[in-house]
């Protein structure tokens, strides 16, 4: 588990004043990674680091790092356009990169000429995805989730066995996942109207969203040789926001016997800032269970995991309709949820990703499942706040949902606030659903 040290103090502030904004995103004790360019520009995107409403444009600080031999291997490896290289080099070269900026962008640091000449408003920046995907496996970590969904498709057996015992997770399409701001088309598939004896080809009707967390590989593994649940989080770069949109209708046809297909794999959105688990060491609390439920197998077990392996991070699902932009009345929250409740940490996902000897490489994506709260109001679907599509949400202007409509925008958000330490911020994740062709 990382640890606390002097880039979190809370009374650290920087030369940069937007990072000292209250309720700012990317304070100091942040520095998220991205990739970038500058907006309408033909220029080759780069790596950067989040601070304040600025992009510090990584690949300008090489002169300023001469001599400092790991931060000058981090900073060449952020000249790619996409954060793998600096991925591949493991959690001690991000680690000394964070320590250097967050030392020269501090209120009081000399020779700050070089960084202020490489920032870039991100208003003025165009964000790409923040690494290449190779891979992308979507996990099911959240307990109420799967109790509510189960509920629905299978009401005589909402848990199924396995489930306290297998991080249970579906392998995913990485070449449909996008960055925030991503338009999404209604997918068409096959599916069963009620009643019907032949299925049908059409666009989907319940169209939905899912909160999540998204898991960035940093250093990977070789084929055969499983990560043990200790050095898992060693292999995790950090963590971004992660939509995994789903077409309900489409999903109660053909999930059986093999799980999700095509009602998954038309479009994912993720952010583009990637939040290292450095940053959200002051966030560490206990992962635990009911005392009534079984004690994970020894791969999936370990002291530190009971002691610190969980996060606590609060994530947020707003929606806003064509409407509602037409008339400039500002998102609705439609639900809020606590990562801290999921029942499967990250170091159990990458611990059991890999015990059949799996090869994770830089890049590669997990995804949390949805992240649902104990609460009804907690849920991170509308599948789930509907009850399946039997009872509407209301919007602001008298809208009601049961699943998305065209032209809605669904934005994702999530932080970590604790006293004594500095908000961290995750930036956004949105998309907005266009019509099926």
């Amino acid at each position: 588990m990382r640890q606390i040290d002097a880039t979190h103090d809370p009374g650290l502030t920087s030369w940069v004043g937007s990072a000292n904004r209250p309720g700012s995103d990317f304070p100091l004790q942040n520095l998220p990674f991205a990739v970038f360019r500058r907006a309408g520009s033909r220029e080759p995107l780069r790596c950067g680091v989040g601070i304040g409403d600025e992009i510090l444009d990584l690949t300008m600080l090489g002169a300023a790092a001469r001599g400092d031999g790991e931060v000058a291997e981090a900073l060449a490896a952020c000249a790619a356009p996409a954060l793998n290289e600096l991925m591949a080099l493991g959690p001690g070269a991000a680690r000394a990169l964070r320590h250097w900026l967050s030392r020269r962008l501090r209120a009081g640091a000399g020779q700050t000429e070089a960084l202020a000449a490489a920032l870039v408003a991100q208003s003025q920046a165009e964000l790409a995805l923040p690494a290449r995907i190779g891979d992308y496996t979507d996990f099911y970590t959240s307990i109420h989730h799967a109790t509510a969904v189960g509920r629905l498709f299978r009401p005589e057996q909402p848990l199924l066995p396995n489930y306290r015992w297998v991080p249970i997770a579906y392998h995913g399409r990485a070449s449909s996942i996008g960055v925030s701001g991503q338009q999404v088309r209604r997918p068409h598939g096959q599916l069963m109207p009620r009643g019907a004896e032949r299925p049908q080809l059409r666009a989907s009707e319940r169209l939905d969203y899912e909160l999540e967390l998204g898991v960035l590989i940093g250093a990977g593994n070789a084929l055969g040789e499983p990560i043990p649940i200790e050095r898992a989080e060693a292999h995790v770069f950090g963590l971004c926001l992660l939509n995994d949109w789903s077409a309900r209708d489409v999903q109660a046809w053909e999930y059986q016997p093999l799980g999700p297909f095509l009602a998954k794999n038309f479009a994912t959105t993720i952010s583009p800032w990637v939040v290292t688990l450095e940053a959200l060491a002051p966030f560490r609390v206990p992962w635990r269970r009911s005392e009534e439920d079984p004690a994970p197998l020894a791969y999936l077990d370990s002291p530190a995991l009971r002691e610190l392996g969980a996060i606590d991070i609060t994530l947020e699902v707003a929606l806003e309709s064509a409407a509602m932009r037409a008339h400039a009345v500002a998102p609705v929250r439609m639900a809020q949820a606590g990562f801290r409740d999921s029942y499967w940490s990250i170091a159990q996902m990458v611990a059991h990703h890999t015990v059949n000897g799996c090869n994770l490489q830089p890049g590669d994506l997990l995804g949390t499942g949805t992240q649902s709260g104990p609460r009804p109001e907690q849920a991170g679907s509308l599948l789930e706040l509907t009850a399946g599509g039997t009872r509407a949400v209301s919007l602001p202007g008298g809208e009601q949902r049961l699943f998305l409509a065209d032209g809605d925008r669904v934005i994702l958000s999530a932080w970590c606030e604790r006293p004594g330490f500095a908000r961290i911020g995750f930036g956004q994740a949105a998309g907005t659903v266009v019509a099926a062709d």
